[in-house]
This record gives C-alpha cells, sequence and structure tokens, in this order.
C-alpha cells in the first residue's frame, strides 16, 4: 500500500468515527432556558431580539439558553423551553 492510499483510508477511518460519534453526543444534551450569564447563550433567544451566541444583554434571561447535559437543566434552576414561554406570556399579562 502505497502512502496515498494509506492517508486517504486513515482520512476515510477519522471521518466514519466522527459521524457515528456525533449524533450520541448531541441526544446528551439539552437546552435549559434562564440560566445564562450575559454574553454566555449558545444561540438565538425566545424573543427573536438576536440569533448568534454571546449575543445575551441579561444574566438570568428566561429567553436566553445553553446546552447543559441531559437531566441536568431543572438542578440549576433552569427551564425547558416550555416553560420559559410560559413565563414570558405570563410577563406580558
Amino acid at each position: 500500500m502505497n502512502q496515498r492510499a494509506m492517508i486517504a483510508a486513515a482520512a476515510a477511518s477519522l471521518l466514519s468515527t466522527m459521524l457515528v460519534a456525533t449524533p450520541a453526543v448531541a441526544q446528551e444534551k439539552e437546552k435549559c432556558y434562564g440560566i445564562t450569564t450575559a454574553g454566555q447563550n449558545d444561540c438565538a433567544n425566545l424573543s427573536g431580539t438576536h440569533s448568534c451566541a454571546g449575543q445575551s444583554k441579561v444574566s438570568g434571561d428566561a429567553n436566553e439558553w445553553k446546552y447543559v447535559a441531559k437531566g441536568t437543566c431543572a438542578g440549576m434552576k433552569g427551564m425547558t423551553a416550555e416553560q420559559a414561554k410560559m413565563k414570558a406570556m405570563e410577563k406580558k399579562s
């Protein structure tokens, strides 16, 4: 086996490992609302005022979320998306 074939085989092996491992990692995380500190959110908020990570302005905002290990959100006094939406609706009324 020449060097080029060995590199191609190694790259294919690495790629297949990454494709198999990625869904398992994604399943072990959940979005947790209301626990972020300002500028530490993971992506867009519920209210739609921004669409990127790191743009939250207030710590503890129920509209902002962060990925946490599945099953740990409640222990951090965080909320699911449904709970955060209900809190936002209560705040408006």
